[in-house]
């Protein structure tokens, strides 16, 4: 059985077909069609000025809110219907007075209804500026974020409680007193919570459920998986319940990785010019070139010789000298030096015979 919101795999292969369908009624091939339709996909991304998986993101997002619309729609008319039926119909026919001794049925109890606070989504949209200045203050807090897989990339995801709790906490408080700040002010827990809603009106960070990446598959789960490192998708409806998971997909300003591509196409600019560099220039990096291969093959002379006096004292003194014992240990470059030689550590626990 196919999973919530995943297709079933008589609907996978029925869109196979239509796809062959399509391809042969335009006299391609599967492949060629499938390239062209990526193409176009990816002019029409091009002409939005976005990359071909933004633009492919907005695309399931406006399907989301389309699903959601309908599902809504269909809501209100069965309700509607449920109001519009006479109120005697259906009902049971009086009974006598109960007899004495008559075991009366209890009266129905109400039933608790649940209330969904549900989201709305609107891709078409632009992000709002105060959504914006509510993402940048909970980039800035510590909302405890772990890393987790959606669609094949890395993403970082949250509880809504912590941002409830950011968003009531004084620093917010003091940051929309500000002036000139976009900040939403918050009075209570319901305002907090319109506060948060604004992220996913502009898709901002969207609601997240975990899933199994092997469902369906025959083989069992990788040996290399990482322990706490979720497989997440997108979910339908965007609800602000306390215990649920959003995921980011605002990942602020980019001006540090900016200036970071800057450097390094610099970097690289200046190694390229390196003829061009003044006379002193070069000779000092030779000389520093020369000194750094110095200091590497020293390095590997210290290894030979630890190597070679170790042979030595494990004949002569066992259980052997090493000199400098934590050089390839995984410490610090100062504690790899330290202490400058030591006896070969020895296990004194006692072997156990194994016995069937």
């Amino acid at each position: 059985m196919a999973a919530p919101g995943q297709p079933s795999p008589q609907q996978i292969a029925a869109m196979q077909q239509q796809f062959a369908a399509e391809a042969a009624r335009r006299g391609l091939t599967p492949e060629e069609f499938a390239k062209q339709q990526r193409e176009q996909l990816t002019a029409e991304a091009a002409k939005h000025g976005m990359t071909t998986e933004q633009y492919v993101t907005q695309l399931r997002m406006r399907a989301l809110a389309a699903h959601q619309r309908q599902v809504e729609a269909q809501r209100q008319a069965a309700q509607a219907q449920a109001q519009g039926q006479p109120q005697g119909q259906g009902q049971a026919p009086p009974q006598s007075p109960a007899q004495p001794g008559q075991n009366l049925p209890a009266p129905p109890q109400p039933q608790p209804q649940q209330v969904t606070r549900q989201v709305p989504v609107n891709p078409n949209n632009p992000p709002d500026p105060k959504a914006l200045a509510v993402a940048a203050f909970l980039r800035s807090q510590n909302l405890k974020t772990r890393t987790c897989i959606m669609d094949g990339q890395r993403k970082e995801m949250f509880k809504v409680k912590r941002a409830i709790r950011a968003i009531e906490s004084p620093a917010y408080a003091k940051a929309a007193a500000k002036k000139n700040s976009l900040l939403p002010p918050v009075t209570d827990r319901a305002s907090a919570e319109n506060v948060f809603k604004l992220l996913p009106l502009s898709l901002l960070a969207l609601r997240v459920t975990k899933v199994d990446p092997h469902a369906g598959h025959n083989h069992g789960k990788s040996k290399n998986r990482v322990k706490g490192l979720w497989t997440v998708r997108i979910e339908q409806h965007q609800e602000t319940d306390p215990m649920m998971h959003y995921v980011w997909l605002w990942e602020g300003p980019q001006w540090k990785q900016k200036v970071m591509a800057a450097a390094v196409v610099a970097g690289i600019f200046a190694v390229v010019l390196f003829p061009l560099w003044p006379m002193m220039l070069r000779q000092g990096v030779w000389y520093l070139s020369v000194g750094m291969m110095g200091l590497l093959g020293l390095f590997f002379a210290m290894s030979i010789f630890r190597l070679i006096l170790f042979c030595i004292t494990v004949i002569a003194v066992p259980p052997g000298l090493w000199l400098f014992p934590n050089l390839f240990e995984d410490v610090g470059f100062v504690d790899s030096f330290k202490p400058l030689w030591g006896w070969q550590e020895v296990s004194h626990l006692p072997r156990l015979s194994q016995k069937e």
